[in-house]
């Protein structure tokens, strides 16, 4: 399970490296501490940390990078399917790209199956294959990410869709703007 809210989802009075090895020992996937910090370290690398980080607190990192330590934990005893609920939420646009990149990249490199709960549909564009919209607690639809985005069948479906602020792009804009400076 990654969280929403990486700074209360780590433990502020661990180190970030014992918070990755918690899993590994908890399940006997590591004989001594030696290893453990191997681990960690390999994990801090995964996920597009540095490993020095091991070495310090939650509150001493940013938001992004927190939310990198929580998937590093995820994915610590190599599971096939991980929970990431609302993990972009609070995050600035770039951060939320890079996770985005990241999770992209561990699903094909670990064989992962993902379920992404988000209620910003410009990010489950971005990162699903398959979509399931709920509406009070009940699917409405599902089905690909392509067919849902192209024709939605539910009408809330679609008011999602709607919702979603998109810039008309014209094809034309940078032709126009330097024209004007000459």
């Amino acid at each position: 399970m990654i969280f929403q809210d990486p700074q209360s989802a780590l433990n502020p009075r661990r180190r970030i490296g014992d918070i990755l090895v918690a899993p590994l020992l908890a399940y006997g996937r590591i004989k001594d501490r030696a290893e453990g910090a191997r681990r960690a370290a390999a994990l801090l690398e995964r996920v597009g940390l540095e490993t020095s980080l091991a070495g310090r607190y939650p509150h001493q990192l940013s938001g992004g990078q927190r939310q990198r330590v929580g998937i590093a934990r995820a994915i610590a005893l190599d599971p096939v399917f991980v929970v990431a609920d609302e993990i972009v939420s609070g995050l600035d646009v770039s951060s939320q790209a890079q996770i985005l990149a990241l999770l992209r990249s561990l699903r094909s490199a670990c064989g992962l199956s993902l379920l992404f709960i988000s209620h910003d549909l410009s990010v489950v564009r971005a990162v699903c294959d398959r979509v399931m919209v709920m509406l009070e607690g009940a699917v409405v639809e599902e089905g690909s990410c392509e067919e849902i985005f192209r024709r939605p069948r539910h009408p809330y479906t679609a008011k999602l869709l709607d919702a979603i602020p998109l810039p008309d792009v014209d094809p034309d804009w940078i032709d126009r703007a330097s024209a004007e400076e000459l």
